[in-house]
Order: C-alpha cells, then sequence, then structure tokens
C-alpha cells in the first residue's frame, strides 16, 4: 500500500466521535492543490451529533447533522447545521434530553411527546427533493442552499411507516426503490416495499413477512429483482420491555434472504439461506445469466450489537470484509453461497452510481491499515475491480480517519470510474478536518487537492453528491 504523505511522529490518539455543538458557515475555505474546475455542485453528508447527552443512548442514535462542502469554479465553502426534527425541536426547547436510545423516551418526557426520529443517517436527492434518512421514520426534506428543515415528505400523505436509509435510484429510469422493516410496528417481522418515480410520485408500497423480526440496514437492488437480507441481529418486544437489548445477535436464526422480481409480488418470495453473518452496507450487485452477484461488507459477528444476555460479540469475527455472495435462480436449492474477496477490513462500500444494478467495473471502500493491530478507525481508500480485487489503495498517516468516498464523474458522458472520489478527513494532530479529492482510479498518489475545514466534521455515516443545476 502506498501514501502520499509521511507518517506523522507518534502521538496521543484521540477521538472524532463527540459532537461539534455549534452550527456555521464558513465561505471561503483554504485550498491545498487545484480543485478540477468540473467539480461544480454539494458534497453532502450525514452523522450522528447529539445535541444533549442523554443517559445510556448510544452516538450513533444522536440527532442528525448535515455537513455541506459546496465547491464551484476551484472555490470551496461549507455550511453546517442539525436536523430540526420533532425531537430536536423539543429537546431545543426543553433544554435537556427526553429520549434515550432507539427512540426510548426518558421517565421525564413529557406524555405527548412521541416522534424519537432523528434523521442522521444518509441524505440523497431524487426528483428535485433533497432527503435526510434514517431507517425508523419518514424521509425528511432539507433545503438544498440553507438546510434549512422543511418537515417529513409523505408523498401527497401515501407512504407510511419506515423507510430506509438505504433507497436505491435506477440509473435507467430513474425510479427509487425502497423499503421499510419493522412496517408493522417496533420490533415486528413485517417488511415494506415500495416505488418512486423519477417524477417524484409514490408509485408502488406493498408489506409482507419475513422469517423473523430483523434489524435490516441495506438491501440488494439489480435490473430486474430486489433482494432483502434477514439477518439475525433479532428485534424482540420481550427482550425491550424487560430492560435488555431490544435488538441482539441470535446466529442460531440464520442467514435468509429474499429474492422478488421487481415486476413481481411479494407472495412469489424465494427465500434463500446460508450460514450466519451480517451486513450493513451493499457495494452492487448484477444479474448474470441464471445467477444473481451481490458484493457486500460482510462480518462474521456484528460489533454493537451483543448477545441477547448482554454478551458482546467477539471482536476478532466483528470485522467486515469485501465477499461476494452468489444466488442461482435455476439450481434447485435454497442455499447462497458466500465468498470472502479480501481479508482487508473495511466498510461504506461505493461505486460509480450510475452502473447501480448492472455490472460494475469498479468499487471503493473505507478500510483500516493492516498493519495497525487494533480498529482506530478508517484511516485509508481501497478501490477494487469488477472481481474484487484491489487495484490500488491509499492510507493516512497515523491517527488520521476519513469517511465514507464518494464517487463524482468527469461529466455525464464520461467513462465508468472516470472522475473524482471525495472523502472527509480528520486530523489528529489538529482536531480539524480536509475534504480530500482524489483521482477515482489513482488513489494511490494521494489527494488532488484539499479542501482545509478549521474545525473538524465527526465521524458520520453517509454521504452523497449533487451536481449543480
Amino acid at each position: 500500500m502506498t501514501s502520499a504523505l509521511t507518517r506523522g511522529a507518534a502521538r496521543e490518539p484521540r477521538s472524532n466521535l463527540a459532537p461539534i455543538p455549534f452550527e456555521c458557515d464558513a465561505p471561503f475555505l483554504k485550498i491545498s492543490g487545484e480543485l478540477p474546475r468540473e467539480l461544480n455542485g454539494t458534497l453532502y453528508r450525514n452523522g450522528p451529533n447529539p445535541q444533549f447527552e442523554s443517559p445510556g443512548a448510544h452516538w450513533f442514535v444522536g440527532d442528525g447533522m448535515l455537513h455541506a462542502f459546496h465547491l464551484e469554479d476551484g472555490r470551496a465553502s461549507y455550511r453546517n447545521r442539525w436536523v430540526r426534527t420533532p425531537k430536536w425541536l423539543a429537546e431545543h426547547d426543553a433544554g435537556r434530553a427526553l429520549f434515550g436510545g432507539f427512540g426510548r423516551k426518558l421517565p421525564d418526557a413529557p406524555v405527548t411527546l412521541t416522534d424519537g426520529g432523528v434523521a442522521n443517517t444518509n441524505i440523497i436527492f431524487h426528483a428535485g427533493r433533497l432527503l435526510a434518512l434514517e431507517e425508523a421514520h419518514l424521509p425528511t426534506e432539507i433545503a438544498p442552499g440553507t438546510l434549512a428543515t422543511l418537515g417529513y415528505q409523505d408523498y401527497d400523505g401515501r407512504l407510511r411507516g419506515a423507510f430506509t436509509a438505504h433507497p436505491k435510484i435506477d440509473p435507467v429510469s430513474g425510479e427509487m426503490v425502497f423499503f421499510g422493516y419493522n412496517a408493522s410496528g417496533p420490533l415486528t417481522p413485517t417488511l415494506s416495499f415500495g416505488t418512486i418515480s423519477a417524477a417524484g410520485e409514490l408509485t408502488r408500497l406493498t408489506r409482507f413477512e419475513a422469517p423473523y423480526a430483523s434489524m435490516v440496514h441495506d438491501f440488494i437492488v439489480t435490473a430486474n429483482h430486489v433482494l432483502f437480507p434477514v439477518l439475525p441481529i433479532t428485534g424482540s418486544m420481550d427482550r425491550a420491555m424487560s430492560g435488555r437489548p431490544p435488538y441482539a445477535w441470535e446466529p442460531d436464526n440464520g442467514a435468509f434472504v429474499g429474492v422478488m422480481k421487481r415486476s413481481g409480488d411479494a407472495r412469489d418470495i424465494v427465500w434463500f439461506r446460508a450460514e450466519s453473518c451480517y451486513v450493513f452496507h451493499v457495494m452492487n450487485a448484477w444479474e448474470d445469466g441464471g445467477r444473481i452477484i451481490a458484493d457486500v461488507m460482510q462480518f462474521d459477528e456484528p460489533p454493537l450489537f451483543p448477545h441477547p444476555d448482554g454478551r458482546p460479540t467477539d471482536p476478532q469475527k466483528s470485522r467486515a470484509r469485501l465477499c461476494r455472495w452468489s444466488f442461482d435462480l435455476a439450481g434447485h436449492t435454497d442455499r447462497f453461497t458466500q465468498t470472502y474477496l479480501d481479508d482487508l477490513t473495511g466498510e461504506f462500500p461505493r461505486i460509480d452510481d450510475r452502473r447501480a444494478g448492472l455490472i460494475s467495473q469498479h468499487g471503493w471502500y473505507a478500510c483500516v491499515n493492516p498493519d495497525t493491530p487494533a480498529f482506530d478507525g478508517f484511516s485509508g481508500i481501497a478501490h477494487v475491480d469488477r472481481h474484487g480485487r484491489r487495484k490500488a489503495a491509499y492510507l493516512l498517516p497515523e491517527g488520521d480517519t476519513l469517511s465514507e468516498p464518494v464517487f463524482v464523474p468527469r461529466g455525464d458522458d464520461a467513462a465508468e470510474g472516470d472522475g473524482w472520489l471525495l472523502s472527509v478527513v480528520w486530523r489528529a494532530a489538529t482536531n480539524c478536518s480536509d475534504l480530500a479529492i482524489f483521482n477515482a482510479t489513482d488513489i494511490g498518489s494521494g489527494p488532488a487537492a484539499l479542501v482545509h475545514l478549521g474545525h473538524r466534521v465527526p465521524d458520520g455515516f453517509h454521504g452523497n453528491w449533487v451536481g449543480a443545476a
């Protein structure tokens, strides 16, 4: 692996998880190198940034904060705003936390307060709407320029229930495909599935029962199929009511993936099985004759979620690696195969989204330094080909970490992979963040440009690029 930056001297490790307590505008940011003139638009990022500390609440259920890096004609600016959900507004007025983890109200919260949504996981642009997402509530619409919160988007009252943080936008039709879990209420085994047209109209919404109640963070969409992974981070109302973990790792339940034709009906879902595992994020999937191939970041055991009795999972098994799932649709078997493609620990996989659901030649993901014995955040980016083979990698100086890489094409007609990779980097030495811009097919040479921010962007989840109109 190569790095364009010299490793810094040993220093006391810090964390970039803590929230920042402010909103700000920075209209003129310092730039090292030269920003590509073709990069005109905004990188939006979302992540947890709790307004108030709440007892027992995990960092990842904190209030959503949006970070927007706007690039135009070689210049860069920045703005951040909290997503003003009903929860955020109620706690802001009260001057204290009213919710704990997973939407759980604290004992002294007002009885009338019921909405604990945080809108902290992803932010996407579809059909002229900028939407902040998390997997337990409706999308929250955001004003693109000001980052003002416009409220829940329910598509003329037709959308009900939870909406995934990871919808898929078909690059051919422009249709947005989505799902939701807990569709019949908290910790239930019901999933929903729906579509929103390129014009922004809800065209389909249906529900069906999964093998068991599961935390289904992401799903898989190809040109003609949709796949629903039901993996054994299980939900249990009995556990929740007795003060035990509402979600827990139960590998004896096995791994299931439901395969449905996009033109079909939920009654036609075929359930495939495999060895227990967990997947938070899918890189891409495509059809190959009578098979479906899906590249995912697979854990043998998940981090963050304990066994039902509270015992932690094995940290040696709680690392994600690029894995290929294969489904033989005509093989007269209900088993799918799982083949690890690399031993490098990583997460947050991305592709050139113009190839979503189609065979893709390039993929990128945030990775760890393989020479670091313990996980200390993602400190590099890996670039892989269609077979999962590493084409290149870039490692940060020791102690620095980075966010999910986001691909931006050079232009609408550019070849797949021809463009830039954008990632927000935290510098441990200065406790500030940079926006790093890489040549997407030459990440090993290091950033072509850096946009310097005078404060840090806390570790977050997902982001997307929205080109200038």
